[in-house]
């Protein structure tokens, strides 16, 4: 499957896609994986990024896109792949569209996750994150076994900066301003897949039957 999930942050992307991933194997790519992972390889554009993310500052449209590009031609991305979060405006959909049309790739759809505003302040504030190996948490439905301690390899789980109440406020602010015109752009195209997203297997469950996958 090659599909692009868009939905606010807290929307249940990430946990889609890795739901996902388990029915034939394609895999979750994210701009900040792929930006980490270019930096750590040391790869010339992943340098360039660097220097941008060490200013705080935002990595320019065309560097991501070349990022994208060589990440999409890994042979990992041949079963399929899993856009989590990107494209975040209508130029880098432009710019995807663009890049797709290059490499000759197909999307099936453009699935949009529709969750309710308090449902994801709710979310995301209850949510801690191993620093170690990134697994997610739930301090209401899902805690380490451990208090502060990852289930999986025994790193320390925190609550990031990010995900306090009044940042989560802002991010929605900035999704709703920057992201949320892309439901039109992919509605236009006759793309758009609109799924009420309060439950993962649902949203799941939807997306098979609209790719016909038993």
């Amino acid at each position: 499957m090659r599909l692009i999930l868009l939905g606010a942050p807290g929307a249940g992307k990430g946990t889609v896609a890795k739901m996902l991933t388990q029915i034939d194997g394609s895999v979750q790519i994210s701009t900040g994986d792929i930006l980490r992972a270019a930096v750590k390889e040391g790869t010339e554009l992943g340098k360039e990024a660097q220097g941008y993310m060490e200013r705080g500052e935002l990595v320019p449209d065309s560097l991501i896109m070349g990022i994208m590009e060589e990440r999409l031609q890994e042979e990992d991305c041949q079963q399929g792949f899993l856009l989590d979060g990107f494209p975040r405006t209508i130029p880098q959909a432009e710019a995807l569209d663009e890049l797709l049309k290059k490499l000759e790739i197909t999307l099936d759809g453009v699935v949009n996750l529709n969750v309710p505003r308090e449902v994801i302040l709710d979310r995301l504030t209850t949510r801690r994150t191993c620093e170690e190996c990134g697994a997610i948490y739930n301090v209401k439905s899902n805690p380490p076994k451990v208090e502060g301690v990852c289930d999986k390899c025994g790193g320390k789980v925190v609550q990031r900066a990010d995900e306090t109440e009044e940042a989560i406020s802002k991010r929605l602010d900035v999704f709703n301003e920057q992201t949320a015109p892309l439901v039109g752009y992919y509605q236009e195209k006759g793309t758009l897949w609109d799924i009420n997203a309060t439950s993962s297997d649902e949203v799941v469950k939807i997306i098979k039957e609209k790719l016909g996958i038993a």
